[in-house]
């Protein structure tokens, strides 16, 4: 803007000093019409005027005695036959800068007139310095606040980039991005990106707080039947000193453990998987699959009866599944429920719908109960049954690996479902499993 300004002045005050040389030039011709050739301000030669003006004849020949005081070149002699229009240029007239207007007198002539310029030029010189100072304390000025500005608006840039760097050089995400003051909706860009990174590092430290603690829990977990197993095959090894009893007490006992391993095994590669294959992914009627886990829970508990109620508008609901990972879901609902019933104690299995106004139940919410007659679930330990390897302290006898209602919450979380525990009315365990209402548009038997 300075420069622009710079510019725009030496154009207005060389233009004022063209428009005066002009008017001067005008009166001049008026006042000498008719005249020849002559030196008309000779007492410029002392610079006691300012102005210096002569006529100048097209022909060299009809040049007065006296000499010119300002330059005569082709150009002027053009000018005075007629050939070239009036112009504008700038001289050296006895060391002094002037301003020369050479425009056309009369018929064969041509006037010069010339200013001292040297005061327009005084003036620029004095604009250009005022206008570089007050232009470098801008540049300073704007280069301070910028600076000042960046500098405020990317702190929470340079904190996240510090963060990140201090997580990857100590992978630990319990580090936190600290936030300016203010409230959330008055947040910038830079800040909102801050606390979604917050947010991704506390999504971060749960989960690898959840695989350190799974870890953990499987390697002491796995430690008992591990250590079993190896003191059943030493057994084995020594075969020849056993008695044929001891020797199938020992076989029977390592062929129960290895079972048992692998199925933990095969519980925590299910655990670690926290999401369904979506190609995997069909519509599934509920009660069919209730049923067929219901049938198979009642050959693999003989002596417990298990009690099925479909509700007729949820016999024909669908949903978007798996089919093989809510039958595990179900199995292990029953099981843990048969395991903790005592003989001849039925397990009620009812499967109702509610909500959406529709006779087959699709546009409504499904609801899956499971309940035993068993001790209950005490109070203190009601939080924690669906925790990885949780056992409480009167099923700490019984089979089991305390992955199998873990596992079942994660297949109803990832169905979209909700699984919760609660304490029966008289009595044992109920577990509740609620599928969300369909949505309307989707028809039943079609694909996901």
């Amino acid at each position: 803007m300075c420069a622009a300004a710079f510019f725009v002045i030496r154009y207005e005050m060389v233009h004022q000093l063209d428009l005066s040389l002009t008017q001067s030039a005008t009166r001049l011709i008026q006042e000498h019409r008719g005249g020849g050739p002559e030196v008309l301000a000779g007492e410029c030669r002392y610079l006691a005027s300012p102005a210096c003006a002569q006529i100048v004849p097209a022909d060299p020949a009809a040049d007065p005695a006296e000499p010119y005081l300002l330059p005569v070149s082709a150009p002027v002699r053009a000018v005075a036959a007629g050939e070239r229009a009036a112009y504008f240029s700038s001289v050296t007239l006895f060391g002094r800068p002037m301003r020369m207007l050479t425009t056309r007198f009369g018929e064969g002539t041509a006037v010069q007139l010339a200013l001292r310029s040297d005061p327009v030029d005084r003036g620029v010189r004095q604009a250009a310095r005022l206008l570089a100072v007050v232009g470098g304390a801008g540049v300073l000025l704007a280069a301070g606040l910028g600076y000042g500005v960046s500098r405020t608006g990317l702190a929470p840039v340079a904190r996240l980039t510090a963060t990140a760097e201090r997580i990857a050089a100590t992978r630990d995400p319990r580090h936190r991005i600290e936030l300016p003051p203010g409230p959330p909706g008055r947040q910038d860009e830079v800040t909102r990106l801050a606390a979604s990174f917050n947010t991704m590092l506390g999504e971060l430290e749960q989960s690898v707080t959840a695989q350190r603690r799974l870890v953990a829990d499987a390697s002491h977990e796995l430690r008992t039947p591990l250590t079993a197993l190896r003191t059943n095959a030493e057994l084995l090894a020594r075969a020849d000193r056993l008695t044929d009893a001891q020797r199938d007490r020992a076989s029977g006992a390592l062929g129960r453990q290895i079972r048992e391993v692998t199925g933990m095994v095969n519980d925590l590669i299910e655990l670690a998987r926290d999401e369904e294959p979506l190609p995997l992914l069909e519509e599934v009627r509920l009660a069919e699959l209730t049923g067929h886990a219901v049938a198979t829970a009642t050959a693999h508990w003989p002596d417990t009866p298990f009690l099925l109620d479909v509700e007729e508008r949820a016999a024909g609901a669908m949903r978007p599944g798996v089919p093989a990972r809510l039958v595990r879901l179900l199995t292990n609902l029953l099981d843990n429920a048969a395991k903790f019933s005592p003989p001849g104690a039925p397990v009620e299995v009812a499967l109702t719908a509610f909500g959406g106004g529709e006779r087959d139940g699709n546009g409504g919410a499904l609801e899956l109960t499971v309940r035993d007659h068993g001790p209950g679930i005490a109070a203190a330990d009601l939080p924690h049954v669906f925790d990885r390897f949780y056992r409480a302290e009167s099923a700490r006898a019984l089979p089991g690996s305390g992955l199998g209602l873990a596992m079942a919450r994660q297949i109803a979380r990832a169905h979209g479902a909700d699984l919760v525990a609660e304490a029966a009315p008289g009595g044992g365990a109920l577990f509740r499993l609620t599928f969300p209402g369909a949505p309307r548009s989707q028809k039943p038997g079609g694909s996901v």
